[in-house]
């Protein structure tokens, strides 16, 4: 993709599939401002991309002090605000009578709230400039439902509708917004997760993912620079009349339920399910 000239903010950018996508953004000739939580990590990966390709702002996307903030440093490094990428996420895997509501809310106000906030703050200067693309991470998540997942479910769901309300409002002044679903992806959230629940069914960690993978049509999950890609299509003008669609990038995992085989066959692995 041709990304000369344009200026990308990247809300989690520090780890996973924020940092595949500023490194993807800034190969196809972008500049980018890459935000997150851990200023350690926003360091190690600037340090690793070309001088002068990258700017770090250290935040809290469910803070609007801390938006303001990256919005600000991207228009002082670029000069302007072509793309936004609304990526920062969290999860806190419960089911609903067991989650906590501190970290109903938490997630919420990160995965939902953190990319409103940016929509409202970036929008503004998209529209003085005649246009841009904002792209929203949400997940196959936000499409079905994944066990003891309410709350990350929940707020995917309405990242996607989000997306397409931010469509519908902004299409007339060349402003697009599109929603990317992601399955499975290899990244320290989806370990963490995912062996979070395998722990909860008394299924070793290791063994339930690779289940899970083993379920999936393209048997693996995805690589984080594999979404990176179609974020640079989606970023690129290769991309202009692409408004509101919802795209999953899954290896085929919506036309199984990868999720309920894959916990179905580690049980009976664990002696959990007897036929």
């Amino acid at each position: 993709m041709n990304l000369k000239g344009k200026v990308a903010l990247v809300t989690g950018g520090g780890t996973g599939i924020g940092t595949a996508i500023a490194e993807r953004f800034v190969a196809d000739g972008a500049k980018v401002c890459i935000t997150g939580r851990r200023k350690e990590t926003l360091e190690k990966v600037a340090e690793s991309l070309p001088s002068g390709s990258v700017v770090i702002c250290q935040g809290d996307v469910s803070k609007e002090e801390d938006v303001k903030r990256m919005v600000e440093t991207t228009m002082k490094f670029g000069g302007k605000l072509d793309v936004l990428v609304n990526n920062a996420g969290i999860n806190h895997p419960a089911p609903i009578v067991e989650l906590d509501p501190k970290m109903w809310r938490e997630v919420i106000e990160v995965n939902l709230t953190g990319p409103y906030l940016l929509m409202k703050a970036v929008i503004p200067h998209m529209l003085k400039e005649g246009g841009g693309s904002i792209i929203n991470i949400s997940s196959l998540g936000g499409m079905r439902c994944l066990p003891a997942m309410p709350a990350y479910c929940s707020s995917k769901a309405g990242l996607i509708m989000l997306t397409q309300q931010a469509a519908l409002e902004y299409g007339r002044n060349n402003i697009r917004c599109n929603a990317v679903c992601p399955g499975g992806v290899k990244t320290e959230m989806t370990k963490k997760d995912f062996g979070q629940f395998g722990e909860m069914l008394g299924i070793d960690p290791d063994t339930f993912i690779n289940q899970i993978a083993l379920e999936i049509p393209m048997r693996r999950f995805a690589a984080s620079p594999e979404i990176g890609g179609l974020c640079s299509y989606l970023a690129s003008d290769d991309s202009l009349f692409m408004t509101g669609a919802v795209i999953t990038m899954d290896g085929g995992t919506a036309v199984v339920d990868a999720v309920g085989a894959g916990i179905t066959a580690a049980l009976r692995r664990g002696g959990g399910i007897v036929d």
